[in-house]
């Protein structure tokens, strides 16, 4: 029997929620190795939390997953873990959000935003100068090149 309809009914069938594993973002993946939106809009090596916290703080209902992508080289390796299930429409067929009618609007908006977060910007910060001193350190070691103990 089919249950009368109501507006305010949200779809409780986790398994009808969209999945959004990080590859799907990630600006390092290729297309054949599971990215699914341009490079350019893409993150370098988003985590699940990172997208977890995105998308509670747009107001899409969440879900947090222990899985794997099917495409991942190793599977055990604990940066690749996570796969997040986004609530994108009603029991309708009407989307929750407006501004998130389909999966690909979720994906380039993750891509817009995860490089805004607080910790992303600290971490890029901190990048650019561990390069600069190692590459300071670097031409200081070049003159001791070859120069060890010899034959023993």
């Amino acid at each position: 029997m089919a249950r009368p309809w109501n507006p305010d009914f949200q779809h409780t069938d986790r398994e009808r929620w969209i999945c959004v594993y990080p590859a799907y973002i990630n600006s390092r993946k290729s297309v054949l190795e599971g990215r699914k939106i341009p490079k350019d809009k893409a993150v370098d090596n988003p985590t699940y939390s990172e997208i977890r916290d995105i998308c509670a703080s747009a107001g899409m209902t969440v879900g947090v997953e222990n899985k794997v992508y099917p495409r991942e080289r190793d599977p055990r390796d604990m940066r690749f873990r996570g796969r997040i299930r986004i609530q994108l429409k009603k029991e309708d067929g009407t989307p929750m959000l407006d501004k998130f009618p389909t999966r690909k609007s979720v994906f380039l908006y993750l891509g817009e935003m995860i490089p805004k977060l607080k910790g992303r910007a600290q971490s890029h910060g901190n990048k650019e100068q561990q390069t600069s001193q190692q590459q300071g350190n670097t031409g200081a070691q070049k003159g001791k090149k070859g120069k060890g103990k010899g034959k023993r």
